[in-house]
């Protein structure tokens, strides 16, 4: 072989492993940015996400204590309040694990994602926070203590309170990286398959390209679940002192559950074609060899015969 062949070579093995390398670095990238760009950007599947926390206890409960604060500030009336607030959260708390409570935990987690989706898809129309009223929910508390015979209960004052859930702010900022999340979604997984492609045709010896292509996913699907569960350690520990972390771990775990499987799935497939490359490099010629014993010789040529005078 020539020196420029051998260079040739070279140069071919190089931009390979590059291609390869760069295919298994954009692997967790291009999930976690699929993931949030057509998961959480999904009003009918976030609500699914949500949907089981209705009736997580420590959600319950934060829900419970919240509400029922809100309900006593609105009344608003000192001793009487006070002595109300007993009743007011077994209320709240009994009402968190009705059927009622679901279908308002649905119709809420629907309107908030719905508001914060448009806000982000606007192109500077809205400028002001993002609020969602949460009047119905005090309604049905209301009429929640009213049948349960509960004093000043039917005093209780319902309006149309605007909570902010995503500060004006924050608004231009979440806008722009919601933007560039919805064109990573699209080209980084595409990217990674063209790497991937380009890199294993490119190989001098392609069964090793693919096998550091299996095992390089298989890396990046760990890499990506070891990045959930930092993520949500460090989440949790930077929440302030009054937010329950049973609650927000819980939401946490929802949200990233999706997450979690593609990681495991990443790192599922990543083996298996790692393993299959493998086996086929090292008891393929074997195999070939043994069929090619196994079968049988082909006859001798007959040589012709003279006919007899």
């Amino acid at each position: 072989m020539s020196s420029r062949s051998a260079r040739f070579l070279r140069l071919r093995s190089a931009l390979s492993a590059a291609l390869i390398a760069l295919c298994c670095l954009l692997v967790p990238f291009a999930a976690l940015a699929a993931w949030a760009a057509y998961g959480l950007a999904d009003t009918g599947r976030y609500a699914r996400t949500m949907a089981p926390l209705a009736t997580d206890p420590a959600v319950r409960e934060v829900v419970a204590d919240t509400v029922g604060d809100e309900v006593l500030h609105e009344v608003g009336m000192g001793a009487q309040a006070g002595a109300m607030g007993p009743f007011v959260q077994d209320a709240v708390r009994s009402f968190t694990q009705t059927e009622a409570f679901r279908a308002g935990w649905d119709a809420g987690m629907r309107a908030s994602h719905a508001a914060v989706l448009r806000a982000l898809r606007e192109d500077g129309g809205r400028s002001g926070a993002v609020t969602v009223d949460l009047a119905p929910v005090t309604t049905r508390i209301k009429h929640e203590l009213a049948a349960d015979n509960v004093l000043l209960a039917r005093h209780i004052p319902v309006r149309h309170t605007q909570v902010a859930i995503l500060p004006a702010k924050e608004l231009d900022g979440l806008r722009k990286g919601y933007h560039v999340l919805e064109v990573a979604a699209l080209w980084l997984p595409l990217g990674a398959v063209v790497f991937a492609v380009a890199g294993i045709a490119l190989a001098t010896c392609r069964r090793r390209a693919v096998t550091a292509t299996g095992l390089g996913t298989a890396l990046g699907g760990a890499l990506l679940g070891v990045a959930v569960a930092i993520g949500r350690h460090v989440t949790l520990a930077g929440l302030p002192a009054e937010v329950s972390r049973p609650a927000a771990g819980a939401v946490y775990d929802a949200l990233t559950e999706t997450l979690r499987t593609v990681s495991w799935l990443l790192l599922a497939l990543g083996l298996t074609v790692a393993l299959g490359a493998w086996l086929t490099g090292r008891y393929g010629p074997v195999l070939r060899r043994r069929r090619a014993s196994a079968a049988p010789a082909p006859a001798p040529p007959q040589r012709p015969t003279r006919a007899r005078a």
